[in-house]
């Protein structure tokens, strides 16, 4: 969906063939066309800004943001000044149709058109205690849309989760336009599931010996359970991690992602079936860290 060609501060460049997937990106606040980028001097930013030659029939405003690290002397007002008076068209602060917005760091100035603002609101909305089933311990909406995102699902793509509980990753993965297919060992879970999402197709199976046929799932991403109050039927936590990457693994059509949550370290036993594309933590609290996989 697209490639990350510079990082800076809160701030990342991306190439990309598909910018509407930008609207369905979690943890994100803007997302703008980029338009150009220089140093961050006053001159160096209105030479970029006028080399634009922004000429619009729609209300307009400019909107900047200084990154804490960002040491230019003008002011954010100021900077908004200048980047608007180099636009030509009718200012609207209160309401514009379109927004040019200007990111300052110590290193660089980007230049933008807004094409989103995430509403990050929404997330807490969705939040598990306003589901219809309700069970301590699940996912938040921001980090399970996240996950999605990281298994590159796109709309029409069949989306599983093995080990589903109260269907949050589901009920994410529905949003952004995927079909979604979950399961289950606990019926109380599942029963939950399916109060929170009618519409997902939702079954009872014991995640090492799935009934899904060889190469049938674009993508995958599940968090694996852990503790003893879960309803397994393996014989040890590391029998079930073993068999049940092992189905991930046949399941999974070629090229396809699978994105698995734990709470120890796995990585050894994921690259014995899997090319890990990246690992990341996640601190809950003190006792507890959530360890992100990246398999291909």
């Amino acid at each position: 969906m697209g490639y990350v060609t510079w990082r800076d501060t809160q701030t990342a460049v991306v190439e990309t063939d598909s910018p509407e997937a930008g609207s369905r990106l979690a943890y994100t606040h803007i997302v703008m066309e980029w338009l150009g980028e220089c140093e961050p001097e006053y001159a160096e930013i209105k030479e970029l800004v006028q080399s634009c030659h922004i000429s619009t029939e729609k209300t307009y405003a400019a909107r900047v943001k200084k990154m804490q690290d960002a040491d230019i002397p003008e002011s954010q007002l100021e900077l908004e000044r200048m980047v608007g008076s180099c636009v030509q068209g009718t200012v609207s602060l209160h309401d514009p149709e379109e927004i040019y917005r200007l990111i300052v760091t110590a290193r660089r100035c980007y230049f933008g058109k807004v094409l989103y603002s995430i509403d990050r609101g929404s997330f807490g909305y969705r939040n598990p205690m306003r589901r219809a089933f309700f069970h301590p311990g699940v996912m938040m909406p921001i980090l399970a849309r996240g996950l999605v995102n990281l298994a590159m699902v796109r709309d029409g793509d069949l989306l599983y989760d093995p080990f589903c509980g109260t269907g949050g990753v589901l009920l994410e993965g529905e949003m952004i336009g995927a079909k979604v297919l979950g399961s289950d060992m606990d019926r109380t879970m599942l029963r939950g599931c399916r109060e929170n999402l009618p519409s997902a197709q939702l079954f009872q199976a014991d995640a090492t010996v799935l009934p899904i046929g060889n190469d049938a799932i674009d993508a995958v991403v599940t968090d694996l359970p852990y503790g003893q109050s879960v309803c397994i039927m393996a014989e040890s936590m590391e029998h079930l991690y073993s068999r049940s990457l092992t189905e991930i693994r046949r399941i999974l059509k070629p090229g396809g992602r699978a994105i698995v949550v734990t709470h120890v370290d796995i990585d050894t036993l994921a690259a014995e079936y899997f090319t890990i594309i990246a690992s990341y933590r996640q601190r809950v609290h003190k006792s507890l860290t959530r360890r992100i996989l990246v398999l291909s």
